[in-house]
């Protein structure tokens, strides 16, 4: 059943119906990087109650955006995936993360960066015009984690893991080092030069990733 329910016959009212609760947009923020795991889910938001976890993901079955399969063996795994329906949202969770960017400077005091807020950084700040019919893999090492992104011609994959075969491989080497590159506090050559981040594959393509990539 819903959790709320406004009485009003809009699209926007609707929607809310279904996601608007606590919680249920970073769910599926989670989830545009792949199926996961309850404790995969778990990891990625770490302030979540789990009673509060079991009851969304419920809600977002029930909605029909997220489905449960269990993997094939020897995974012996259950995991939740978006469907189609639940993928839909992508777009607007984008231009909802723009938005919030905006008031964003120093993270606050208990704040936590994971690998899924990261990948959503990645599309909030993905700009298809600078890539435009472009093709290249990026791997991304930010310490704890390691993310995968993959331009097909302009179209941007993101997923967490490493690439199974990128054109560069971009590491931070300092906590701010890709930071500074995506808000335009340094250039790709100061970021090489001082040591802030390592390339491995072809430099030209960190120009090409400071272009694409940028709040």
């Amino acid at each position: 059943m819903m959790a709320r329910e406004y009485r009003q016959f809009c699209g926007l009212a609707r929607a809310l119906e279904m996601v608007g609760e606590r919680w249920t947009l970073l769910i599926v923020r989670n989830l545009l990087s792949g199926p996961q795991r309850y404790t995969d889910l778990r990891k990625g938001l770490p302030a979540i109650p789990t009673n509060i976890l079991s009851a969304r993901l419920k809600q977002l079955e029930e909605a029909g955006l997220v489905v449960r399969r269990a993997l094939p063996h020897p995974e012996r795994a259950v995991v939740y995936e978006l469907t189609d329906y639940g993928r839909d949202l992508e777009p607007a969770l984008i231009v909802l993360g723009r938005w919030g960017a905006r008031t964003m400077t120093e993270p606050r005091p208990g704040e936590v960066l994971t690998a899924e807020s990261v990948a959503m950084a990645f599309r909030t700040t993905y700009r298809s015009e600078a890539a435009q019919d472009a093709t290249v893999g990026y791997e991304v090492r930010m310490g704890e984690f390691t993310l995968r992104l993959q331009i097909t011609a302009g179209a941007l994959t993101v997923g967490i893991g490493p690439h199974p075969a990128p054109d560069l491989i971009v590491e931070r080497l300092n906590n701010q080092g890709i930071y500074e590159l995506m808000v335009g506090a340094k250039t790709a050559d100061q970021a090489l030069t001082d040591g802030s981040v390592r390339a491995e594959g072809d430099s030209a393509l960190l120009h090409q990733f400071v272009e694409m990539f940028r709040f």
